[in-house]
């Protein structure tokens, strides 16, 4: 008795030691692909090349097979990008990029110091003081005042959002340029075009109102054929008539000047985590079927490594089985949403059911189809495919506060766990 005893106390702290290096891996991850020599891993000083490298060199130690003798697939895209100078003063004041105020990601260049046409969402929205304004702003800048879009009808807040669109982007405003008062949060984005003119978005200090003076020093650098690449590596299973694929994208938003980059820890350096760390697991028990691993570059700019991966396929796309997209892994509080859950019922009922018998997440919760990740351009060529998703936790996504140091990871074993028993049972 007490030799079984003492094994099975063996086997649990074995278990418990084996978790505990899975976490430490994820985390290891989450900080290398998050730290600021990865340049937010976009378009500024090779970012996105420096996080392909990296999961390359992780392919590598895990074992991956490659397809024509490469982990990159290789192709180009065109980009806007920040490289150089990001100042912009408001009435002398100098603002913190990210923290103060957000460039749109469409813009170009800009120098010089400009005066100002404040308008507020009334004068928007009368037509005669929006065509004086337009006209008494050339070479000026227009400066929209922040406003609360529950005050206002869905009508208006229609009319006001196509008319802010045409202050920022049609070529007939002669103004020089557009700025946006915000009190919300600051979310930055990408582009693969470059605009006319240069627009902004500054959060609300009422001190600093009303705006009658801006001075901006800004280089933008359009890269019309930027190369990049996907990572793609592969296991061979117990069986080879059908194929698991697994795939997370590694871009995020770069860099918006030379000081300011964008972490990206938990879009989707946590992804990226949850992907290698399958690919480890499975490295040493053995899937039943042929199982591709990908990390796709440019997803946050267009969907783009995944577009060019199901134009150009390395592997026959019918004999997709089932294909997981994991973005923003990096929490769990409030369980996982299942994009295209309600597409695919029986591979819901499926995870939710594992889910349920093993008590791992508070909840597996279901959604329809949403074009709104990788697994979109694989989705429109009938590949089966689910797009997971962690809920709950930080509040983090698409500025300069999506920290390694501050991502939990909360369920990150426990949604692994559930990862890799449906994966086996699919």
């Amino acid at each position: 008795m007490k030799v079984k005893i003492g094994l099975l106390l063996c086997l649990l702290l074995l278990s418990d030691f084996v978790r505990s290096q899975d976490i430490e891996y994820a985390k290891s991850i989450v900080s290398t692909l998050a730290s600021p020599e990865m340049k937010g891993r976009g378009y500024v000083q090779n970012g996105d090349q420096l996080a392909a490298q990296f999961i390359k060199t992780e392919f590598e130690k895990i074992g991956l097979k490659k397809f024509k003798n490469d982990y990159f697939q290789k192709y180009t895209t065109s980009v806007n990008s920040f490289p150089g100078q990001m100042k912009v003063l408001v009435n002398g004041n100098l603002l913190i990029p990210g923290k103060d105020f957000l460039i749109d990601d469409g813009s170009p260049s800009v120098s010089g110091k400009f005066s100002t046409v404040n308008l507020s969402p009334a004068d928007i929205l009368n037509r005669d003081r929006l065509i004086k304004s337009l006209k008494d702003s050339k070479g000026k800048f227009i400066v929209i005042e922040s406003y609360d879009a529950t005050n206002y009808s869905k009508e208006e807040n229609e009319s006001l959002t196509e008319l802010i669109n045409y202050i920022k982007y049609h070529p007939d405003n002669l103004s020089a340029g557009s700025v946006i008062l915000s009190k919300g949060k600051l979310t930055w984005g990408g582009s693969t075009e470059q605009n006319k003119r240069p627009s902004f978005t500054i959060k609300v200090d009422s001190s600093a109102l009303p705006v009658s003076e801006l001075e901006f020093k800004v280089d933008a650098l359009f890269l019309p054929k930027h190369k990049s690449q996907n990572v793609v590596g592969y296991l061979e299973g117990e069986r080879t008539d059908s194929t698991i694929v697994l795939v997370a994208h590694y871009d995020h938003l770069g860099m918006m000047g030379s000081d300011t980059y964008f972490p990206g820890a938990n879009d989707n350096a946590s992804g990226v985590a949850m992907l290698l760390s399958l690919a480890r697991h499975f490295s040493v028990e053995k899937p039943r079927f042929n199982t591709v691993f990908i990390a796709f570059g440019s997803e946050e700019i267009g969907l783009i490594g995944a577009k060019y991966f199901v134009e150009n396929p390395l592997i026959d796309l019918t004999k997709i089985k089932f294909l997981l997209n994991f973005d923003i892994s990096g929490t769990g509080d409030d369980g996982i949403q299942i994009v295209n859950g309600s597409v695919y019922q029986d591979k819901f009922d499926l995870l939710s059911g594992i889910n349920t018998e093993q008590s791992l997440l508070k909840e597996v919760k279901i959604r329809g189809e949403a074009c709104n990740s990788d697994h979109c351009m694989f989705h429109l060529k009938k590949v089966p495919c689910f797009f997971i998703y962690t809920l709950g936790g930080i509040q983090a996504y698409h500025d300069i506060y999506d920290k390694s140091e501050t991502l939990p990871l909360t369920e990150f074993e426990d949604y692994f766990k559930l990862l890799t028993l449906f994966i086996q049972k699919i």
